[in-house]
């Protein structure tokens, strides 16, 4: 096993120098805020400059198939700006989940290449139609859509996240020949997406009901099931580094805050019981930091500690995140509680990952079979 390299090179320091401005100057809070008051899933105007023109969709996807050829590393970082800025794109269920499912399909096949080339140029949207809080290492995921002898499916998902603005859903579900990946475009007839109530109004989910919907099969059996697992533990891998972003964002909001607001002639934040709480905060994201860096460099190097590595942040960095964007909140006093005020978007958010692909719970469990460490029992 090759010595993990928890460092960012200059390359991915570039990468993230250029998210970074972009988002600043495309996705400043209020704009965010924004959208989130709007109907619409996502920001097309803030996906379309970052995924397409960038190319951040395509990181994932090999350059013969149109991508840019990068790794889960780079991904990674573009993540962490993501979550940094709350963003309201697709790029965890399009770029990440939905990329990678196909990638596991067979990319030979000229339905598969057509759709990753779509989905890397950033001109397709697609999402993996399972729910959000589907977790990695429990086998394939059952699926609650049945396929038809004449390649329609029938059935419903609930909680998926990044299907409301897809155009292309790829769909588990049991057919006359067993488990198979599907792909559904949104706008066949009998699709139909239903929007629900989401705690995170920056990353909304609705219920996908298909009905007789026309389908085609891209891959089948222990393929399908394969690609799906990979989907599922390369998402959960990368959602450390968004849960990392929030975190970061919080703890820099929190300090900037307390050291500018002042109560009887002196800084807040330069009392003991405050910087105690956010030296230990920062203590946590240092952390987080390596937890979530080193599942990027297991993914982007096809480690086989990959599964291990994803537990650990995700146990890990689920937690961090929701402690920063609770500790930002209440740093922030009365303005923390406003709407006006960004932060509660970040603890919605910091919520919404934590029972994102799997609970820090569900991970320890996963981690605890997989270093041969069983929980007690009785």
């Amino acid at each position: 096993m090759s010595t993990p390299d928890l460092l960012y090179s200059e390359a991915e320091d570039d990468l993230r120098a250029a998210v970074r401005s972009l988002l600043a100057d495309r996705c400043p809070p209020p704009a965010v805020l924004a959208q989130a008051e709007s109907d619409r899933p996502y920001d097309p105007a803030v996906w379309q400059a970052l995924g397409a023109e960038m190319g951040t969709a395509g990181l994932l996807v090999p350059d013969k198939l149109g991508g840019q050829g990068a790794t889960a590393r780079e991904a990674a970082v573009v993540m962490e700006e993501l979550g940094r800025a709350v963003a309201p794109v697709p790029y965890l269920t399009s770029a990440v989940l939905a990329v990678t499912a196909l990638l596991g399909c067979d990319t030979d096949e000229e339905a598969v290449a057509r759709l990753l080339g779509g989905l890397a140029e950033g001109g397709t949207t697609g999402a993996l139609a399972l729910p959000l809080s589907s977790a990695p290492g429990e086998g394939t995921p059952p699926a609650t859509v049945r396929a038809g002898g004449d390649g329609t499916l029938s059935g419903e998902v609930r909680g998926v996240a990044g299907a409301l603005g897809a155009e292309v859903l790829l769909v588990p579900a049991e057919g006359p020949d067993g488990y198979g990946l599907y792909a559904v475009h949104t706008t066949e007839p009998g699709a139909t997406l239903e929007p629900l109530t989401s705690l995170d109004l920056t990353r909304p989910l609705a219920t996908v009901t298909l009905d007789s919907a026309p389908a085609r099969r891209v891959a089948a059996a222990e393929r399908a099931g394969d690609a799906v697992r990979r989907a599922l533990l390369t998402g959960a891998g990368l959602l450390a580094s968004e849960q990392l972003g929030i975190a970061e964002w919080c703890l820099t909001e929190a300090v900037r805050h307390t050291g500018e607001r002042h109560q009887f002639g002196r800084p807040i934040g330069s009392f003991q019981a405050l910087k105690h709480r956010m030296a230990a905060l920062w203590l946590e994201l240092v952390s987080a930091r390596a937890a979530a860096r080193y599942a990027a460099d297991a993914l982007a190097a096809d480690s086989p500690d990959t599964p291990v590595a994803v537990a650990v942040a995700q146990a890990h960095c689920a937690e961090v995140a929701v402690h920063a964007a609770e500790e930002c909140v209440q740093l922030h006093g009365g303005i923390g509680m406003t709407w006006e005020h960004p932060a509660h978007l970040y603890l919605k958010r910091a919520k919404s990952d934590e029972i994102a692909l799997g609970t820090p719970g569900r991970h320890r469990q996963l981690l605890a079979g997989l270093v041969d460490l069983p929980a007690p029992t009785g």
